[in-house]
């Protein structure tokens, strides 16, 4: 393989890395979506909480790594159920615009938040990750993506093992499937919603530390959700599989467009992606044909 192979090579593996915590973050919007039925476009703030969190308890708190990390995945689990305790269960009933707009002033609540307590500034999460170069074939990847890659392609094997063995994930997939069924079957489905909404949190953490030790966090982490959000419509909003498959397509899109055509236009074709997927399948790749669009 030439050299220009192996530089197309080293663009894809990167794009890889970061489709893979694109993944992650799409696969608590679908758990959310599938069990609740509200599209939350504050999927990126949630995000963004979840590396703020590791930010506090390592640097304010100075606790070591292994015990900020679970405590942090902790606390954006229990943020996670309080969102959907205080301001999505009320709107239970209500059309699905009514729940959409909640999240979207959730956004702005969560970055006002994180700016009045740590302000705009861009900050440095501590290094945690292996700083050794690796080195496939003749292509570098950064040790940051490559471990990256790694947890986010560990952490939705063990969300998808758990869904389909431990009983939380089988009550879960009842009652996407059908809540009137799953209350039938004396399923707690309230119950049910607080689980998705604190899995989604805790996934959410997840990538948020991965994403914040790569890229350092600030209040504009946020916009992060805006990629999650073409990955969860190009592969379905209902679609655990076109969470996988759209976030691994879209990093590569996004890597390659980025070096080849330049940084300004990774957006553009993330959406130019985005636009061709609806209009030959306005439901999105793996989706189904009765999700209801806002």
């Amino acid at each position: 393989m030439n050299f220009d192979g192996w530089l197309l090579f080293e663009i894809s593996l990167a794009g890889l890395g970061t489709g893979g915590l694109y993944a992650l973050t799409a696969l608590a919007f679908v758990m959310i979506y599938k069990a609740t039925k509200v599209v939350n476009i504050a999927i990126g703030e949630m995000l963004m909480i979840g590396a703020y969190l590791f930010l506090a308890f390592t640097s304010t708190l100075m606790l070591p790594i292994w015990a900020a990390i679970p405590l942090s995945l902790l606390a954006s689990a229990l943020i996670g159920g309080l969102i959907e305790r205080t301001l999505i269960r009320p709107m239970l009933g209500e059309s699905p615009i009514s729940s959409f707009m909640v999240t979207v002033g959730l956004s702005s609540i969560l970055i006002g938040l994180v700016e009045l307590i740590w302000t705009a500034d861009q900050q440095r999460l501590p290094e945690f990750f292996p700083s050794k170069p690796i080195l496939i074939g003749e292509a570098f990847v950064s040790p940051k993506i490559f471990y990256g890659f790694a947890i986010a392609l560990l952490f939705i094997a063990v969300v998808l093992v758990t869904f389909r063995y431990w009983r939380g994930g089988v009550a879960l997939r009842a009652t996407a499937s059908d809540q009137a069924a799953a209350y039938s079957v004396g399923i707690n489905v309230p119950k049910v919603f607080s689980l998705a909404w604190m899995l989604a949190g805790a996934i959410a953490g997840v990538a948020g530390i991965v994403v914040g030790s790569i890229g350092g966090v600030s209040s504009a982490m946020g916009a992060f959700g805006l990629s999650v959000l073409v990955v969860v419509i190009f592969g379905g909003l209902d679609s655990v599989l076109g969470a996988l498959v759209g976030g691994l397509l879209v990093g590569v899109i996004e890597a390659l467009a980025g070096f080849y055509l330049g940084g300004e236009y990774k957006i553009l074709a993330t959406f130019g992606l985005l636009v061709l997927i609806l209009m030959v399948r306005p439901y999105g790749l793996f989706g189904t044909h009765e999700i209801e669009r806002l």
